[in-house]
């Protein structure tokens, strides 16, 4: 049986340098935005880093395992047709709805669970424009899961 996504991304050995990779495309897509909805992800962004520095790190460690889990499925579905539409990226893309959704999903209930208000705050005002940055971001997560799986 293959190992999950969860097991492959979260081993020991690997751990270190997914966090990395992804603290690196979150910093990538953050800087890369532009517009109203952008300029409002980087002032948030900026506040986060400003009240806690270590705080987008600390989220990507505490959510991945999630998020790998909320990917399996597309994973499995992507290895069972043989990866025939290319990439993962490009799997994902084309089906951005349902997976924003699912990866929403997990940073709105970490987002109801939280007991820091400025980082809540900070969430609350990014949450309406996040699904069309989260849809942007796909073919780059696509991506950063192939590197490990």
């Amino acid at each position: 049986m293959a190992a999950t996504l969860y097991e492959t991304m979260w081993a020991p050995d690997v751990r270190p340098q997914v966090v990395a990779d992804c603290e690196a495309l979150v910093n990538g897509e953050v800087s890369g935005m532009s517009g109203v909805s952008g300029t409002a992800v980087k002032l948030a962004y900026r506040a986060v880093r400003t009240f806690d520095e270590g705080h987008i790190h600390f989220m990507i460690e505490s959510l991945l395992p999630q998020m790998a889990v909320a990917l399996q499925p597309y994973w499995t579905e992507f290895g069972a047709d043989g990866g025939g539409s290319g990439e993962f990226g490009g799997y994902l893309a084309a089906r951005e709805d349902e997976v924003c959704e699912a990866l929403l999903a997990i940073t709105d209930e970490r987002g109801r669970n939280s007991g820091r208000p400025v980082i809540v705050k900070a969430y609350n005002t990014v949450r309406g424009s996040a699904a069309k940055h989260v849809k942007a971001a796909l073919p780059a997560v696509g991506a950063l899961v192939e590197k490990y799986a």
